[in-house]
């Protein structure tokens, strides 16, 4: 049962203060990551790609429903659902008695859906800033979530072999993160021949080689915990260059994590990067990747581009992932009111060295 009543009250009230403030009649929330949310860390997944779910939230200015069919009604009440939902079940075959309830309930009025259909209205981009700045029991989960993806990510790379192909390396790595109930929503895998070529290098039959990078996106309680690991097999003085390349792209995050705090735009640290590349001696190394951006209901909320002017707030958690040809670094961090930054997928028993005074992972040397 979830336990996290109170804080799906707070939620519940937010949303009603929208709907006496625009006298709408109700607000739709089908996302897998708005329906985490507004649960308090329930999950209404069954197909792990699908953006929507087998259950949605529907509040009105007097109740709370969660809206499934009665193939999912009892699991969602058994095993997922906190007490602040009543439940409305339709027949599967039979979706358009879900439709007919929000009408009436709703008395045909104005609604907000995060995945609005026909007549139904986006949800109010303040929503966006509620979803991002977590709670303290969020963080709690969140916690939670990054400590047991980056012991999974741990446990695979102390055990993989030069002879296993990408297939191999990825596949146990979702299998430790299922182990620890968490959702492999992305695991990117490259050996020693691709880890240049690509910077989204998803697996393949090939073995890895002399060396190979772990990518996770990791989903539990709805939250996201993003983390990328390397593992070699060569001794030390065979890897000197690569070493070096680990170093540039870790004084590279550095920068962007320096800049991390309450009331920067996204682009003032986008900005930031690319200079840092430039610094490097990789000038166009900003346009050949993603660098990152806020991450936590989904694996980044808003990636951070030239013009996102979106601003970092207190309680946002952000993942910046630069990269350079073989090489690169993620982990998941969250900004406190009191300035700190804490990584919430740091596992001290990863190899690590001091820069600019956080921990940051190297190669795992076997």
């Amino acid at each position: 049962m979830n336990q996290y009543l109170e804080e799906v009250s707070l939620k519940l009230e937010m949303l009603r203060q929208t709907l006496r403030e625009t006298e709408a009649q109700g607000i739709r929330l089908r996302g897998t990551d708005w329906f985490a949310w507004v649960t308090g860390g329930a999950s209404n997944t069954v197909l792990l790609t699908a953006e929507t779910g087998i259950a949605e939230v529907l509040v009105t200015c007097e109740d709370a429903w969660v809206l499934t069919d009665e193939i999912e009604a009892q699991r969602l009440v058994d095993e997922e659902l906190p007490t602040n939902f009543k439940l409305f079940i339709n027949p599967w075959a039979n979706l358009a008695t879900r439709e007919s309830f929000v009408r009436d309930v709703t008395n045909g009025g104005q609604v907000f859906s995060d995945c609005p259909i026909p007549e139904e209205t986006p949800l109010p981009r303040s929503f966006d800033i509620h979803k991002s700045c977590l709670l303290s029991s969020e963080i709690e989960r969140y916690r939670q979530v990054g400590k047991k993806a980056s012991e999974a990510m741990t446990e695979v790379l102390l055990a993989a072999q030069p002879t296993w192909t990408e297939y191999q390396l990825a596949g146990a790595g979702a299998e430790a993160l299922w182990k620890r109930g968490l959702h492999p929503a992305l695991t990117l895998a490259a050996g020693a021949r691709r880890l240049p070529l690509y910077r989204h290098p998803t697996p393949t039959n090939e073995a890895i080689g002399s060396e190979a990078m772990l990518v996770f996106c990791a989903r539990g309680s709805g939250l996201y915990a993003n983390l990328t690991r390397f593992v070699s097999f060569l001794p030390l003085g065979a890897r000197d260059q690569q070493a070096q390349l680990h170093r540039q792209v870790a004084e590279i995050e550095a920068e962007a994590l320096d800049l991390c705090h309450n009331n920067i735009p996204l682009n003032t640290i986008y900005n930031t990067l690319a200079k840092a590349y430039e610094q490097q001696g990789f000038p166009h190394a900003i346009r050949e990747h993603h660098q990152g951006g806020t991450t936590g209901y989904l694996a980044r909320e808003i990636i951070a581009t030239p013009t996102t002017t979106d601003l970092l707030t207190y309680n946002m958690a952000v993942a910046w992932n630069p990269s350079l040809p073989g090489a690169k670094i993620e982990d998941t961090f969250v900004l406190h009111e009191d300035g700190s930054l804490e990584n919430l997928t740091f596992d001290p028993e990863f190899p690590s060295v001091a820069i600019k005074g956080r921990l940051r992972p190297v190669p795992l040397i076997r």
